[in-house]
């Protein structure tokens, strides 16, 4: 197949040709060629995916294709799982371009070059059937988001977001690659599908491999904004640039979680199959723990990036939780939520970009009422809440309903709770923010209510513009549509079922990459069920209730002052370890490769 180069190929040539003639080309026709490379990347991938329902494809670059079942070259395997996430990467990156079009009124061809390299690095990373090649693709991703991040150099809360960006996410690369080293000594493979074969013929007890696969989940999780890795999550938010929010929230720290089920499946699921279960209840342990902090860390901002930076810590606990159950139907559910998750995500930061052009500034407080001159601002981002919350119809509800379904098999359905509490604190949140903003509601009282300091704003914009451009909202109602859309697609859905069950398939795997034959077990036939119906409108309903007692706490009297004063108390020492210091990031990261780490290798002993 020789189009499976483009998804990387098309992006890179067009941030060489932006970077070369940056001084020729005019301001529109940079946007023109950025938006145009991002819908052609969108399409081919959207094509991979129509032909991997069939079977999947496996691309040898330069022809070096393996001999006698052993690899000597560097492969892409596309499977519909891979296609359908770099179609996913393309479609946002498109929707930020869009929203750039008038959002940014002088800004050069860099900003549009790194954004193409950062699309190509995620499309990489997704279709990649190569260990090695998976940490450059990821390295390329994260070069090219800490320049992303730290875009306006001018300012020292960009240099430090980047900064904090870069050094945490470096380690993680470190970690990874260690791992892979390790794997190297041990395999003398780096194609994916070598590697698993090697790895599960050998003693699975090895601790070389325990140790690989610490190092390598680890570093990827650094990525996925998993509990103790993800303090660089929020600060990178503040002051990255909004369009660059959409891609950071809406796919990259999912893509971490993609990496890490992918070397899972194709690598060591053989060789830890003794240890499953102890490798469930870790993934499980970090589920739970990024769920709840960010909840927590969510509902207790001010600032609205942070707050939805925090939200997307919390999801990615939820998603977590379905990939550590390493069930099928969980994974699936897990895609599906992705893709709820992204489309809503990347349509609130849009919301959030407009308050931003509009009025400079996204301080919940600041903001409170002037929202009522940007109505339908307003209209998408209580859709977008009430899509948080994972009401029906949205991709998060199917999502939810599939994890929750292979919770209550597992006997773990008290898992629900959690997932139910991660809705409630995020949903709540952002519709405190949009009552207050759009409607004027609630009480001037920030050092209580908001449970967060004030931030100091990063001007993105000249001007102050008194309307929004229909290339800023057109992108969040298209996104908002389509989460609808796609999970009320029952043939989607079910072509995700099918590629859940295949990326499972770690034999299918190794006959297609090595022997070129297709041989994946028959998908069995799912049943859906919707058991969280009413769980997800009593969620979206105590979000709302929640939201109304932290814009009214004083008409509960004393009651609601107690109440305010308890919630705050445990928000001081979380305030603490978000410092903003780089060190102590690196503190908390190295607990947690030691917790992590020693909880696994003690269980296997």
């Amino acid at each position: 197949m020789h189009f499976a180069p483009f998804p990387v190929v098309i992006p890179l040539l067009a941030a060489a040709l932006l970077t070369a003639l940056s001084g020729i080309l005019p301001r529109r026709l940079i946007d023109l060629i950025a938006c145009l490379t991002s819908a052609s990347v969108l399409v081919v991938c959207c094509y991979f995916v129509h032909v991997t329902e069939r079977t999947p494809i496996v691309y040898w670059f330069g022809g070096w294709a393996p001999v006698h079942g052993f690899p000597i070259g560097i492969s892409f395997v596309i499977d519909t799982m891979g296609a359908g996430l770099a179609a996913f990467v393309s479609l946002l990156v498109l929707g930020a371009f869009v929203f750039s079009w008038y959002y940014f009124e002088s800004i050069k061809s860099l900003y549009h070059a790194l954004m193409l390299v950062f699309l190509a690095g995620m499309c990489g990373l997704a279709l990649t059937g190569d260990l090695f090649n998976l940490f450059v693709w990821f390295e390329l991703m994260s070069a090219a988001g800490v320049a992303l991040c730290g875009y306006k150099s001018e300012e020292t809360g960009p240099l430090q977001g980047a900064i904090n960006f870069g050094v945490t996410n470096t380690l993680g690369a470190y970690l990874s690659l260690t791992g892979i080293a390790i794997l190297y000594s041990q395999t003398q493979a780096l194609n994916m599908a070598q590697v698993g074969a090697s790895l599960a013929s050998k003693n699975p007890g090895n601790v070389f491999v325990l140790i690989a696969f610490i190092f390598i989940a680890s570093g990827f999780m650094v990525k996925a904004a998993a509990f103790p890795f993800h303090f660089w999550l929020a600060d990178a938010h503040a002051v990255a640039p909004t369009p660059v929010c959409i891609l950071f929230s809406g796919v990259m720290v999912e893509l971490g979680l993609y990496a890490v089920a992918r070397i899972y499946w194709t690598v060591f699921a053989g060789a830890l199959e003794p240890y499953a279960a102890t490798v469930r209840q870790l993934f499980l342990i970090i589920g739970v723990l990024t769920a709840l902090v960010g909840g927590v860390g969510c509902f207790s901002q001010r600032h609205l990036k942070r707050l939805l930076a925090f939200s997307t810590i919390s999801h990615m606990g939820v998603m977590t939780i379905g990939f550590g159950l390493l069930d099928a139907g969980a994974l699936a559910g897990s895609a599906l939520y992705v893709l709820g998750h992204g489309m809503v995500k990347a349509a609130l930061f849009i919301c959030a970009g407009i308050l931003l052009n509009r009025f400079q500034s996204v301080d919940e407080f600041e903001l409170q009422g002037v929202g009522k001159r940007a109505k339908w601002t307003g209209i998408l981002m209580l859709i977008g809440a009430i899509g948080l919350a994972g009401v029906p119809t949205f991709g998060n509800f199917f999502g939810e309903s599939k994890i929750e379904d292979a919770l209550d098999d597992l006997g773990l359905s008290w898992l629900d709770t959690v997932i139910m509490i991660s809705g409630i604190l995020t949903a709540g949140a952002v519709l405190r923010v949009w009552a207050r903003v759009f409607m004027g509601w609630g009480e001037r009282r920030p050092d209580q209510a908001a449970g967060a300091p004030k931030i100091p704003m990063q001007r993105e914009t000249e001007g102050q513009p008194d309307r929004t451009p229909w290339t800023m909202w057109t992108p969040a109602f298209c996104l908002l549509a389509l989460s609808v859309g796609i999970a009320l697609s029952t043939p989607l859905r079910q072509s995700i079922e099918s590629a859940a069950h295949h990326m499972q398939d770690v034999g299918g795997y190794q006959t297609l990459v090595l022997q070129g034959r297709v041989q994946f077990k028959s998908v069995p036939a799912a049943e859906e069920h919707f058991p969280s119906f009413w769980r997800e409108l009593l969620t979206a309903a105590i979000a709302a209730a929640l939201a109304a007692w932290a814009l009214f706490p004083g008409t509960l009297g004393t009651a609601g002052d107690a109440a305010v004063r308890v919630f705050c108390a445990p928000l001081r020492p979380f305030r603490a370890i978000h410092s903003g210091r780089i060190g102590d990031y690196v503190a908390w990261f190295i607990f947690g490769i030691a917790a992590y780490g020693g909880f696994l290798l003690l269980r296997a002993a």
